[in-house]
């Protein structure tokens, strides 16, 4: 029967709870069958061991109805079940235009704030059709399907209060498409790794303190990152290229890092990295990762010391989002279904020219101009704002392991 069949019949909303365990679904099922009826929608939640088990199905032929109730009572006892049936017309009322996602990420996610996201969802003319945990750990991670009103306008109510409501949130178009993002990109210094890598390079140099403010500045948006990169590389002038495989070893991954790249390599996604660093740091981590793409800038090495010069294209901000494109275009994916992810004012035109821009523990000035945040220290949460369960990520896990 089409749904426009069933849109002014009578049905039944038979609703089954209790304590969860095998075959409920297939015995309530069973149960109706003997009346005749059709199926218009089905929903089921388990919570803690408890199952609501919600089945809309046409009335059965005339004077079978109080049998049919009788029976799925009965039957729901017999398993020390609850049963309620009430009585309709139609299907579900229609979604409103515009379907969304909006991924809440909580450390811990409170009653407060997932009130004040549900209020505000509500205020700018949404309805939660849906909600589904993604994680319970290493934070809580809670999807709800909204309709009723446009993704950038529900973005634009939602993540501009994240902070407010002390979580992180990210809001996308509801759809195949989500699913179909197949390159993520991101940086590096202080994002896929916890270290800035000319720091390291510095602290082999006796000049650490001076590249680290100039450092900061930039990565404050206060400098222009391809000079205040030139003024740091300088001071490495003379450094015995032997120091290069120190600073690889120094190197520190973020938490989660690793989970987050097999989880999407095994999930169909590839994976790059670009970074204002340098390509004797990337091109190791893309070798010891499996990532499909890294570029970065290059030291230049004269006679087994560094010069304090760099050599080939600048890897700045615009070349960040160029590299993106050109990645996206390898890979033979749309600039809309890619995933950046980044920290700095540097990483910035990145962020705004993919399909969904990650700030991750960023500066202000990030945080704010990105499509979202994630403000936890694990990398591995990025992948509940891409709609990938736990269990999956588990499962990578496994595999690994296997």
């Amino acid at each position: 029967m089409s749904a426009s069949q069933t849109s002014d019949v009578p049905t039944l909303l038979v609703k089954i709870f209790g304590k969860d365990r095998p075959g409920i679904t297939a015995g309530l099922f069973d149960t109706l069958a003997a009346y005749s009826v059709d199926v218009v929608d089905i929903e089921q939640v388990v919570t803690r061991g408890r199952i609501v088990l919600c089945a809309l199905v046409t009335q059965p032929p005339a004077g079978m109805e109080g049998d049919l109730r009788a029976t799925v009572h009965s039957w729901a006892e017999s398993i020390k079940m609850q049963a309620e049936i009430i009585s309709g017309k139609g299907d579900n009322r229609p979604r409103g235009l515009g379907r969304s996602l909006v991924t809440v990420l909580g450390h811990p996610l409170t009653s407060e704030a997932t009130a004040a996201v549900a209020a505000r969802i509500t205020k700018a003319g949404g309805n939660i059709d849906r909600i589904f945990r993604l994680a319970k750990y290493p934070v809580t991670a809670v999807e709800f399907a909204v309709s009723g009103v446009e993704t950038e306008a529900l973005r634009t109510a939602l993540v501009t209060d994240a902070a407010r409501f002390r979580v992180d949130i990210a809001v996308v178009a509801a759809g195949l498409y989500r699913r179909a993002q197949r390159l993520v990109v991101m940086d590096v210094d202080s994002t896929l790794i916890q270290d800035e890598v000319i720091e390291l390079f510095a602290a082999h140099a006796g000049c650490e303190d001076q590249v680290a403010e100039v450092t900061a500045a930039a990565m404050r948006g206060e400098l222009d990152f391809e000079q205040s990169l030139h003024a740091r590389v300088a001071l490495l002038e003379g450094l015995d290229a032997s120091v290069i495989d120190k600073v690889r070893s120094e190197v520190r991954l973020t938490p989660g890092a690793r989970t987050l790249i097999r989880t999407l390599k095994r999930l169909g996604y590839q994976v790059g990295v670009v970074s204002g660093g340098f390509t004797q740091v990337t091109d190791d981590l893309k070798e010891r990762l499996g990532l499909d793409f890294a570029q970065a800038n290059t030291l230049e090495i004269v006679d087994g010391k560094l010069t304090g010069r760099v050599t080939g294209e600048i890897v700045d901000r615009a070349g960040k989002a160029r590299l993106l494109r050109r990645f996206a275009a390898e890979a033979g994916v749309p600039l809309s279904q890619t995933v950046a992810i980044g920290d700095g004012a540097n990483d910035l035109d990145m962020l705004n020219a993919a399909g969904l821009g990650v700030a991750f523990n960023a500066k202000p000035v990030v945080r704010e101009a990105a499509h979202t945040a994630v403000n936890v220290p694990f990398l591995d949460t990025v992948l509940y704002l891409l709609g990938i369960t736990r269990e999956e990520v588990e499962a990578a896990d496994t595999l690994a392991v296997d």
